[in-house]
């Protein structure tokens, strides 16, 4: 049964000439005030979602993006100053980059956020995939074993951190403690300080490969699965089901799953897709030369693959693979039953911010949504459209 909606905002400011014939991402470029602007998207965003009575909203961590399409390089950081301006809403990291920290800094960072906000953050974490940014702060992602295994010994340190009231570690990339003299004792262990209060942590972690199942589902780390066409996403969320078996956990299909999807909400189909094209095909302009085209053709082979297509996809892909939603809102209310009824497990939903639609328009999709589709889903955790208008 879903709980609980969110909205997952990657920090884009407000792009101008977006769709397929707009300005190309590599041509983009943006003053310093305007990429700052991200900051006040975040700000206003927050505000709304908490009146609106949505649960979280999440942002990714990314860096150097004279694009403007990722602008938040730390997420604990604006997660507790978007946690002082709220009143219940959660913020989630969407993802912090691993290899790019140190653990341990990692670690006490999100632990000082979570005392300081009274258990308001969610940890994210995962691999990272843009060169420009992992391997300019001297961490491997070309070399994908390499940023693998870089990360599971940083994962291995961090839960560590987090459960054990002193720990140590030694691997191939870190020695924790250092093997030194500390007031007239050699040190042998460390006490990360602060510990978060509310353990054990929830951990989540994109769902973007197979060999990513297995991996999350065995430690009880949570998995997003974020505008993926319903057979893909369907392969992933029984896989993580699957493996958690192996690892002694019987959940239900979908239970610690979280189902990002595209939406638009218009009077019909066709009215919706049309008015969020120019803002979809913005977004994978961007995105599809990374990989982040998750659909699958008639015979099932994901795109990318031989013999499957290659490319930018358009709206009428995204919804017909149902990773997006075009319609009116009772017809998205029998879209999220269905989801409900193919996946009884499932209890969070995750709503894309269109990487190329201003905020004002994305603030109206949003309160419609809080007022014609949230009600109807009688488990929600929090109460749909509970405030007026805010900032």
């Amino acid at each position: 049964m879903i709980k609980r909606f969110s909205v997952f905002y990657v920090g884009q400011i407000d792009l101008d000439n977006v769709g397929v014939n707009g300005t190309p991402p590599n041509d983009r470029r943006y003053s310093n005030e305007e990429l700052v602007g991200g900051y006040h998207n975040a700000v206003a965003l927050a505000k709304h979602c908490d009146n609106l009575g949505f649960y979280c909203i999440w942002v990714a961590e990314h860096h150097f993006q004279r694009e403007g399409y990722e602008v938040f390089p730390n997420l604990t950081l604006l997660g507790v100053h978007l946690a002082g301006l709220t009143q219940n809403l959660k913020f989630g990291a969407a993802f912090n980059i691993v290899p790019m920290w140190h653990p341990l800094r990692l670690a006490e960072d999100f632990a000082m956020g979570d005392v300081l906000t009274g258990g308001r953050l969610i940890f994210g974490v995962g691999r990272g995939y843009q060169s420009r940014e992992v391997e300019s702060f001297g961490a491997p992602v070309i070399d994908n074993d390499a940023n693998r295994e870089l990360f599971e010994e940083q994962m291995e340190i961090i839960f560590k951190a987090f459960n054990e009231e002193s720990f140590s570690h030694h691997g191939k990339h870190y020695n924790i403690p250092a093997d030194v003299p500390y007031r007239g004792y050699q040190l042998k262990e460390v006490t990360l300080v602060p510990r978060p209060i509310n353990r054990p942590v929830e951990i989540w972690q994109p769902v973007a490969s197979g060999r990513t199942l297995p991996y999350i589902a065995q430690r009880n780390i949570k998995g997003m699965v974020a505008l993926t066409g319903e057979v893909l996403a369907e392969q992933m969320i029984r896989t993580y089901q699957e493996e958690a078996g192996k690892a002694g956990r019987d959940l239900q299909l979908g239970q610690n799953i979280a189902l990002g999807i595209g939406f638009c909400i218009g009077d019909s189909q066709v009215e919706a897709m049309d008015h969020v094209r120019p803002y979809h095909d913005e977004r994978y302009k961007w995105f599809a030369p990374f990989g982040f085209v998750r659909y699958t053709d008639e015979q099932g082979r994901p795109w990318g693959t031989p013999g499957a297509p290659v490319g930018v996809p358009n709206i009428e892909d995204g919804v017909k693979q149902k990773a997006w939603f075009c319609g009116n809102s009772l017809e998205f209310v029998d879209f999220l039953k269905g989801l409900e009824d193919k996946y009884p497990g499932l209890e969070d939903v995750v709503l894309q911010w269109p990487e190329g639609m201003p905020w004002l328009e994305f603030k109206d999709q949003l309160t419609q949504f809080s007022q014609e589709v949230m009600p109807a889903f009688t488990g929600s955790e929090l109460t749909a459209g509970i405030g007026g208008d805010s900032d």
